[in-house]
């Protein structure tokens, strides 16, 4: 159903495209040109008019029943109640990254890199304890 909605609003929109493109401007535009024939420039304007009404408040009907039929089946909780309630993933609850060795513990105080001295102070070797 929400396809041949989709569809048609589809459609709809090419049509209401091709009918404002087609209609007089001020500036000339691409409108029908020339004069005579069975059609004045009058009645093709008052034509492309209603043309216009008809695709716009039929486009603007679909969009309201694609938006209708987008929300159907759905809770009615918003984005930000659902965003507030996930809790963020812990290291121990986090998938394994492939390449790894599935090790995603966090660092350990053995594990923090070392820090250069500051340049006041004076530069001492690192100790070890077995």
């Amino acid at each position: 159903m929400e396809n041949v909605v989709l569809t048609i609003h589809l459609i709809l929109a090419l049509l209401l495209i091709g009918v404002v493109l087609l209609q007089r401007s001020e500036g000339g535009g691409l409108g029908i040109g020339g004069g005579g024939g069975t059609v004045s420039a009058r009645g093709a304007a008052t034509a492309l008019t209603k043309m216009t009404w008809i695709l716009a408040a039929a486009f603007i009907v679909t969009s309201i029943t694609l938006t209708i039929l987008a929300t159907r089946g759905r809770d009615g909780g918003s984005v930000v109640d659902r965003v507030a309630t996930e809790a963020p993933a812990t290291p121990e609850t986090a998938p394994a990254t492939p390449g790894l060795g599935g090790n995603l513990l966090p660092p350990t105080a053995g594990d923090a890199p070392v820090t250069p001295p500051r340049a006041d102070e004076p530069a001492t070797a690192p100790t070890t304890t077995p």
